[in-house]
C-alpha cells in the first residue's frame, strides 16, 4: 500500500541526527555553514535520487539497489554493495538506541522554534534570528578563512549523516502492491522531505540556540555530560535556556517512543538485504530460510545482535561511542550512494548501446546522464575527505575510525572479484529484460486504478461516516414506520 510506502520512507530518513546529531555540526560551523551545508548536500543527494528512481522503479526486485549493482556492474561490486549495506544498517541499529528520535517530533520542534522566537517563552523575549548575529560562520580548527571553511566542512559532515533516503525505498520496493505507480511518487516526494526537514531542520536548529552555547559546546568537545543523549538536542539546551520546565521531559518521552520507528526501518532494511545476499550466493546458506509467514529468522536474529553495541557506552562513554558508530554510518551511507551512481552510469550506456529510448521507461529522470556523474564525483569527494582530520595530527585511531568501511569495501570488492573471477558488465550484452515480464504481468493483474497516498489514510474515516449515516437513515426510517 502507498500509505505504508511513503512513511517507511520518511521513517527511515528521519532519524536521530535531525534532533540530537545535528548540534555536533552547529557548535563547530556555526548556523550559517549548518544551513548552507544541509541545502547543498540535499541538493546532491537529490542527484541520487534521480539516478536509483529510474532504475527501481524500472526494476522493483527484492535487495533493491544491492542487487541491481550486481546485475548491471559486476558481482563483485554487488557483493560489496550487499555487505556494505548490512553493516550499515546493522550499526545503524546500535546508534539509533543509542539517542532517539523521529518524524512525530519534527513539525512540534518546528512550531516551539516559532513561537518562541516571537517571544512565546517565560522571558517574553522575542530572540528572531539573534543567534546567528553571533557569527553565522563559525571557525573550527583554525583561525580567519580556513577556519570558517573547515567549520563548513564540518557542518558538512553533519548534513552526509543525517540526509539519507533514496536507499530505503530502493530497498522496500519489492514488498510495493502496485511497484511502478508506488515507488516512482514515493521517489518523486523524496525532494520534498530533503526540503521540508533537513533544510528546513537545520535553519531551525541555529535559530533556537546558539553556536556558542557553553552547554552545547562542552557536549559537543566531550567535556560535558549528556553526549550521545536527547540532552545533547539543541532544542532541549533551548528549552533549558528559556526555563521551560516540563517540556524537555515532554520531549525526551516522545523521543523514546518514537524508537521503535526507527527500529523497524533499520531492521526490516538490514533483514532483507542480508536475506537477498543469501539468495544470490553472497551470504550463508543458513540466512535463505523464512519462517511460513516469509521471515527470514535467521536473518533477524543475526541483525538483532548489533543493538547490542550500545553497551558499549558503559565502559567508554556514551559520546565517544556514539561519535565511533556516527562516522561508521556515515562512511556506509556514502559508499551506498557511489553504488547507486555508479550503477546507473552502467544501466544508461547499456541502454543507450542497445538502442532503447529512455523516455519510454515508467520513470525517466532529468539531467542524465550528468546528474549521475556529478552525484558520483560529489560522493567520492566526502568519503574520500571525510575524515581529513585524522592526518592532521596523524592519528590511527581516528583513521580507522573515518576509513573502516572504506577499506570493507575495497577488500569486499577485491575478494569476491578475484575469488569467482568476475568481469565488469559490457554494455552490449547487459540483460536489460531481466524480471521486467513477470513485473509486468504481475502490475497488469489489477484491475482497481491505484489509490492515493490520502485517499489510503482517510479512507478509513470516510468509510465510519457513511457508515453512521447509513445508520441514522435506517434510525429516521424506523422511526417514521
Amino acid at each position: 500500500m502507498e500509505k505504508q510506502i511513503q512513511l517507511i520512507a520518511i521513517g527511515g530518513s528521519i532519524g536521530t541526527a535531525l534532533f540530537v546529531s545535528i548540534g555536533g555540526g552547529l557548535a563547530r560551523g556555526g548556523p550559517g555553514s549548518l544551513f548552507v551545508a544541509y541545502f547543498i548536500y540535499s541538493c546532491f543527494l537529490g542527484l541520487v535520487n534521480n539516478c536509483i528512481a529510474e532504475m527501481t522503479v524500472l526494476y522493483p526486485v527484492e535487495g533493491g539497489f544491492i542487487r541491481l549493482a550486481g546485475h548491471l556492474v559486476d558481482e563483485a561490486f554487488g557483493f560489496m554493495a550487499g555487505w556494505n549495506f548490512f553493516l550499515y544498517e546493522a550499526y545503524g541499529e546500535a546508534e539509533f538506541w543509542l539517542s532517539g528520535g523521529k518524524v512525530i517530533l519534527i513539525f512540534l520542534l518546528f512550531a516551539f522554534t516559532f513561537v518562541t522566537m516571537v517571544g512565546g517563552n517565560p522571558q517574553h523575549d522575542a530572540y528572531g534570528f539573534r543567534n546567528w548575529n553571533d557569527g553565522a560562520f563559525a571557525m573550527y580548527r583554525t583561525m580567519g578563512t580556513l577556519g570558517r571553511f573547515e567549520g563548513f566542512c564540518a557542518a558538512l559532515w553533519s548534513a552526509s549523516f543525517c540526509v539519507v533516503g533514496p536507499e530505503y525505498i530502493s530497498m522496500v520496493s519489492a514488498e510495493a502492491k502496485r511497484p511502478r505507480t508506488y515507488i516512482k511518487t514515493a521517489f518523486k516526494t523524496v525532494y520534498w522531505r530533503f526540503g521540508i526537514f533537513f533544510i528546513a531542520g537545520a535553519l531551525f536548529a541555529g535559530i533556537v540556540v546558539s553556536h556558542t552555547d557553553p552547554e552545547l559546546v562542552a557536549i559537543v568537545s566531550g567535556t560535558g555530560e549528556g553526549g550521545g543523549t536527547a540532552a545533547a538536542s539543541p532544542y532541549v539546551i533551548a528549552m533549558k535556556n528559556m526555563g521551560i520546565v516540563g517540556l524537555p521531559h515532554f520531549v525526551n518521552a516522545l523521543l523514546v517512543t518514537s524508537i521503535f520507528s526507527a527500529g523497524n526501518t533499520y531492521t526490516y532494511c538490514a533483514t532483507r538485504s542480508l536475506h537477498g545476499m543469501a539468495v544470490e550466493g553472497r551470504a550463508p546458506a543458513l540466512f535463505r530460510k523464512c519462517t511460513k509467514g516469509g521471515v527470514p529468522i535467521f536473518c533477524f536474529i543475526f541483525v538483532m545482535c548489533f543493538p547490542c553495541l550500545a553497551f558499549l557506552q558503559v565502559s567508554s562513554g556514551s559520546n565517544k561511542v556514539l561519535t565511533w558508530l556516527v562516522n561508521l554510518i556515515t562512511a556506509g551511507g556514502i559508499i551506498n550512494y557511489i553504488v547507486m551512481t555508479t550503477t546507473y552510469i552502467f544501466f544508461w550506456r547499456a541502454l543507450k548501446a542497445q538502442g532503447v529510448d529512455r523516455k519510454l521507461l515508467p520513470y525517466c529522470g532529468w539531467f542524465q546522464p550528468w546528474s549521475a556523474y556529478i552525484g558520483l564525483a560529489w560522493m567520492i569527494m566526502i568519503v574520500t575527505c571525510y575524515g581529513y582530520t585524522s592526518f592532521a595530527p596523524w592519528s590511527v585511531d581516528n583513521f580507522f575510525i573515518y576509513y573502516t568501511m572504506v577499506l570493507l569495501a575495497i577488500v569486499t570488492f577485491t575478494f569476491w572479484k578475484v575469488f569467482k573471477k568476475t568481469t565488469l558488465r559490457r554494455p552490449h550484452t547487459t540483460d536489460l529484460v531481466w524480471e521486467r515480464p513477470a513485473i509486468d504481468a504481475y502490475e497488469a493483474s489489477f484491475l482497481d486504478p491505484p489509490n492515493s497516498f490520502w485517499n489510503e489514510m482517510l479512507g478509513p474515516l470516510r468509510k465510519n461516516k457513511g457508515s453512521d449515516r447509513q445508520a441514522s437513515d435506517s434510525g429516521n426510517y424506523s422511526g417514521m414506520e
